[in-house]
């Protein structure tokens, strides 16, 4: 039979110090330390006491971290937008647009229009704008 190998927390003053990979019988045991076998979601940082494990507490994210995933966020949609205009553009210049898809195309294009309008600086007190429906 093969060994098992497990995760180990390393814990110094109750915080986790190190993770290690051990298959709990080779000789290995970290010198003023505990040693517990852990779940592979458990990381480095996290806190030790009265025999249970808990994540460290993430501080709040900076105006700019928000700024950042905002910024992201605009553009997943306008990405998103832009793929479905394009289409409705192209026929559009081809003079092979229906009559719903033009009405598509405007309602799109204002969306596209109040994406960029959204002031980003406002984070994390953003309220995007609707995505319009597509007409059939």
């Amino acid at each position: 039979m093969g060994v098992c190998v497990m995760n180990y927390a390393v814990i110094e003053n109750g915080v986790v110090t190190n993770i290690a990979v051990w298959d709990g019988e080779s000789a290995w045991q970290p010198t003023n330390a505990l040693v517990i076998p852990v779940s592979d979601n458990v990381r480095i940082g996290w806190f030790y006491d009265k025999g249970k494990l808990s994540s460290p507490t993430q501080p709040p994210k900076t105006h700019d971290e928000l700024l950042r995933e905002a910024e992201n966020e605009r553009q997943c949609l306008l990405d998103s937008a832009n793929s479905l205009i394009m289409n409705w553009q192209s026929d559009l210049l081809l003079g092979i647009i229906s009559e719903n898809n033009k009405g598509n195309l405007l309602l799109w294009k204002e969306y596209v229009n109040s994406l960029m309008s959204v002031d980003l600086s406002l984070v994390p007190e953003i309220t995007w704008p609707e995505r319009p429906e597509i007409i059939r």
